[in-house]
C-alpha cells in the first residue's frame, strides 16, 4: 500500500495545477478548453499530447499514453506512486508525513494487468481490422475515433488473441484470471472473459481503472457484462465516471445519476459533468455512501417507463437511507438522457434537471395522474406506495416533511401517517386488495415482491394455512431444487411437516422472527374467494418457471465465454429452455386463479 491516506491523496490532486506542472516538461499551448503540444513519451514533434484541466487528466493521441498528475511524474520520472503523490505534495507545499508502509500493496500486480489490457484494447479499437464494427457502432452514437481514445474505450476481439498479448507483455496467466480479464472454463481451459466487445473502462476514486463494463455488439446476451468482483474490482462500490465527475460534483452541489455508460459521456460531451452511473445494476447502499463524501443532493435521470420509476424509486430509497436528498428529472417519454442531450443539447437537459420534483412529489404526481388521490380507497392505497419512501428518510427534517406533505396531500392526519410509517413490517394487505399493479404506480413501491402477498411462496402458504387438507398435496407437488425465498421456504417446510389437524394458531406460536411476521399477514388475509387449485396450480408452475429461468440465466452466463462451436449448443439449450417455460402458460394460470378465462380456453 502507498502508506498515504486517501483523503491525504485526493487533497493533493484536486490542488494541483495539472498543466502548469506538465508545463514544466512540455511546451504547451492553448487550443480551446486543452492544452496541446509534443508528446514527451513517444517523442513526437506535433502537437498530439492533450492535457485536459477540466478532467485534471492527460492524453496522447498517437501513443496513447494517459492520465492524472501522478501518472505523468511515475512515466516521465520513473517514480513508484508513493513516491510519485509526495512529488506532486512538495512541490504544492502540502506536507506528507512519513511513516511506514507496510510492504507493497500485494493487489499492484492486479492493477498493473488491468491498465495494461485497458491500453492494450483501446490500441486495438482505434487500429484494427476486427474492430471496424465497434468504431461503426461508435460513429452511430455520435463518437469518433479520437474521442474514443480519449475516453479509453476499448475492444476485446474474438479469439486468444489478447491472452497472447497480455503474455508477451508480461501479464501471467494466473495474474490476468485473478484481475477477471480472464476466465477459467469447465474443462480447465482459460479464455478471455471479455469476447468481441465494446470495453468501457471503470475506475476507482483514485482514477486507476480496476475493471471494463462489455457491451455486446449485434446480437448475444448477456448485453452488457461487468468484469468479475476482484480484489481491485467491487462492482457494488463503484460508480462510473466518479473520478472525473467529483470535482464537478463539488462544484455544483449535486450528483446526476444516470443509468448508462453512454448517458454519462453524452451529458459530459454537452457541458454537464457532474455525473455518474451505476455498473448495470440497482444502486447499492456502499455506493449511496460515497456519493455522499461529495454532495448532499442528487438528482435521479433514468427512463420514465415502468422499469426506469421502479429503477428511480429503488435508488431513491437507497440515497435516503444514506440521508441524501433526492429529486427526480422526468425524461420525455421514449427518451433517456442521450437521446434528450442529442435532440436538444445542454440547454434541454438544464432544463429538466432544473424542473425535477422531489421524489415524494413525483410519487404524489404520478397517483394524482391515476386518480388515486380523489377516493377515500385511493388515498389508502396511495398512503401504502408513499409509506417506502417516508421509512427511507434517515434525514430528520425531510422526514418530517414527508409525513407533513403525505398528511395534507392525502387528507389524513400526521399523526396517521407517523403511525404507519413507524410499522416497520406494515402489512402489505390494502396494497394487495388494489387489483391488478398499473405502471408508475407499481413502481412505487421499492419494498418488492418479497413483502407482497403475490410471491408463488405465500400463495401456498396462504392455502396451507387456511386449508389444511391440501398441505401433503403441496408438500409432494413442490419441485425439487428450486431456490426459495426466506423465510417463505422455511415456513413451507414448518407447514408441510405439520399435521391438518394443527392449526394455523398453534403453527404461529411454533416461529418467531421474520417467519412469524409473514405468516401473522398470512392468517389476518384469509383464504379468498378464488380458484384454490388453479391459486395451488398458478404458484407450482411458476416456482418451476423459476428454476427454468435460472437456468437460463446460466446458460446466458456461458454463452457469455463460450466459443463460437459451444455458443452453438448452449443457443440450443437455451431455445429448449424457452419452450419449457412457454408451456407451463404461467399467465393463463394467473387469470384462471383470479376467476378470469383465458384467450386459449
Amino acid at each position: 500500500m502507498s502508506g498515504i491516506p486517501e483523503e491525504l491523496i485526493e487533497r493533493v490532486r484536486d490542488t494541483a495545477d495539472i498543466v502548469e506542472i506538465i508545463g514544466e516538461h512540455v511546451e504547451l499551448k492553448r487550443t480551446g478548453t486543452d492544452y496541446r503540444g509534443p508528446c514527451p513519451f513517444h517523442g513526437g514533434k506535433h502537437r498530439n499530447f492533450a492535457v485536459i484541466p477540466k478532467k485534471q487528466m492527460f492524453y496522447c493521441f498517437v501513443c496513447h499514453e494517459a492520465g492524472d498528475v501522478f501518472t505523468f511524474f511515475m512515466k516521465r520520472l520513473g517514480l513508484e506512486y508513493p513516491a510519485a503523490v509526495r512529488a506532486v505534495a512538495q512541490r504544492l507545499g502540502i506536507s506528507i508525513p512519513e511513516r511506514p508502509t507496510g510492504g507493497p500493496d500485494p493487489r499492484e500486480p492486479l492493477f498493473s494487468a488491468v491498465a495494461v489490457a485497458a491500453d492494450w484494447c483501446t490500441r486495438r479499437l482505434l487500429t484494427a481490422d476486427d474492430a471496424e464494427a465497434a468504431r461503426k457502432y461508435l460513429a452511430q452514437r455520435g463518437i469518433d475515433p479520437e474521442r474514443a481514445g480519449l475516453l479509453g474505450l476499448g475492444y476485446s476481439p474474438k479469439g486468444d488473441e489478447f491472452l497472447a498479448a497480455m503474455e508477451t507483455l508480461g501479464i501471467e496467466q494466473q495474474v490476468m484470471l485473478d484481475a477477471g480479464l480472464a476466465v477459467r472454463r469447465e474443462d480447465e481451459s482459460v479464455r478471455p472473459r471479455f469476447w468481441g466487445r465494446l470495453l468501457f473502462p471503470i475506475h476507482d476514486i483514485r482514477g486507476r481503472i480496476v475493471g471494463f463494463g462489455g457491451r455486446v455488439l449485434g446480437t448475444g446476451e448477456p448485453k452488457y457484462l461487468n468484469s468479475p468482483d476482484s480484489e481491485v474490482f467491487h462492482k457494488g462500490a463503484l460508480l462510473y465516471n466518479l473520478h472525473n465527475a467529483k470535482q464537478a460534483i463539488r462544484r455544483a452541489e449535486r450528483a446526476i445519476v444516470v443509468e448508462g455508460y453512454f448517458d454519462v459521456l453524452r451529458l459530459v460531451e454537452v457541458g454537464i459533468e457532474e455525473v455518474i452511473a451505476p455498473l448495470g445494476t440497482s444502486l447499492t447502499e456502499d455506493q449511496a455512501r460515497l456519493l455522499k463524501r461529495y454532495t448532499k443532493n442528487v438528482v435521479l435521470g433514468y427512463d420514465s417507463d415502468s422499469a426506469g420509476l421502479r429503477a428511480t424509486f429503488r435508488a431513491a430509497d437507497e440515497l435516503l437511507r444514506a440521508g441524501l436528498r433526492v429529486t427526480v428529472a422526468t425524461l420525455p417519454e421514449g427518451e433517456d438522457p442521450d437521446t434528450l442531450a442529442v435532440r436538444g443539447g445542454a440547454a434541454a437537459v438544464r432544463e429538466l434537471l432544473d424542473d425535477a420534483l422531489d421524489v415524494l412529489e413525483r410519487k404524489l404526481q404520478l397517483l394524482e395522474r391515476k386518480g388515486w388521490l380523489g377516493t377515500l380507497s385511493g388515498r389508502r392505497k396511495a398512503l401504502d406506495r408513499l409509506l417506502p419512501t417516508i421509512r427511507s428518510a434517515a434525514d430528520s427534517v425531510t422526514h418530517d416533511l414527508y409525513v407533513g406533505r403525505t398528511a395534507e396531500a392525502l387528507g389524513i392526519s400526521r399523526e396517521s401517517v407517523e403511525r404507519e410509517a413507524t410499522l416497520r413490517n406494515a402489512t402489505r394487505l390494502r396494497a394487495d386488495r388494489a387489483g391488478p399493479r398499473q405502471p408508475g404506480i407499481d413502481a412505487m413501491s421499492s419494498e418488492g415482491s418479497r413483502s407482497a402477498g403475490g410471491s408463488p411462496e405465500r400463495e401456498l402458504l396462504r392455502v396451507m394455512l387456511h386449508a389444511p387438507q391440501w398441505r401433503r398435496r403441496i408438500e409432494e407437488s413442490l419441485p425439487r431444487g428450486v431456490r426459495f425465498q426466506e423465510p417463505e421456504g422455511r415456513l413451507l417446510g414448518v407447514l408441510s411437516a405439520a399435521q391438518a389437524e394443527v392449526t394455523a394458531a398453534e403453527i404461529l406460536e411454533a416461529v418467531d422472527g421474520a417467519a412469524r411476521t409473514v405468516l401473522a399477514e398470512l392468517v389476518g388475509q384469509g383464504l379468498g374467494e378464488g380458484n384454490v387449485d388453479a391459486i395451488v396450480e398458478g404458484a407450482l408452475r411458476s416456482l418451476e418457471n423459476r428454476m427454468l429461468n435460472e437456468k437460463k440465466r446460466a446458460v446466458a452466463r456461458k454463452i457469455a465465454v463460450a466459443s463460437e462451436e459451444e455458443k452453438v449448443k448452449l443457443l440450443q439449450e437455451k431455445a429448449a429452455l424457452n419452450v419449457e417455460s412457454r408451456k407451463l402458460r404461467i399467465h393463463d394460470w394467473n387469470v384462471i386463479r383470479r376467476g378470469g378465462k383465458t384467450g386459449a380456453g
